[in-house]
């Protein structure tokens, strides 16, 4: 049996999620919003498999708190052997890669960069 739509009465059309948008959901629930990932940077994370962990997504919204506390508009993040470039007005990611990724090991349209030291990370004193 088929069913038809008219006007607004009839079924609601179910609309499939691709697994990048599903991913950047979970991850926008993880930072409570506090920082995005545009649809380019979700299907970057999934195609070069890359999976922040907890801490790593702690640090890079850590880092875009930083770089906008300095003035940054667009920075190069460096957390572990990942780099993020974010729109850092708008808390988006807006790319992301791995060591393996960086074929040119060129950045353009950034105005700065942060790096994440491990033990930043661990608290005063390293530890």
């Amino acid at each position: 049996m088929k069913t038809q739509r008219i006007g607004n009465i009839g079924p609601e059309p179910v609309q499939r999620q691709r697994p990048a948008q599903k991913f950047g959901q979970e991850l926008a629930k993880a930072l409570d919003g506090q920082l995005r990932f545009s649809a380019h940077a979700q299907n970057r994370l999934t195609e070069r498999r890359i999976n922040l962990s907890p801490k790593q997504l702690s640090a890079l919204g850590g880092a875009v708190e930083q770089a906008r506390a300095k003035g940054a508009k667009d920075s190069l993040i460096l957390v572990d052997q990942l780099a993020f470039v974010v729109s850092v007005e708008n808390r988006t990611v807006i790319t992301a890669a791995s060591k393996q990724d960086l074929h040119d090991h060129i950045f353009t349209n950034i105005d700065s960069a942060v790096i994440v030291d491990e033990a930043d990370r661990k608290g005063p004193y390293g530890h």
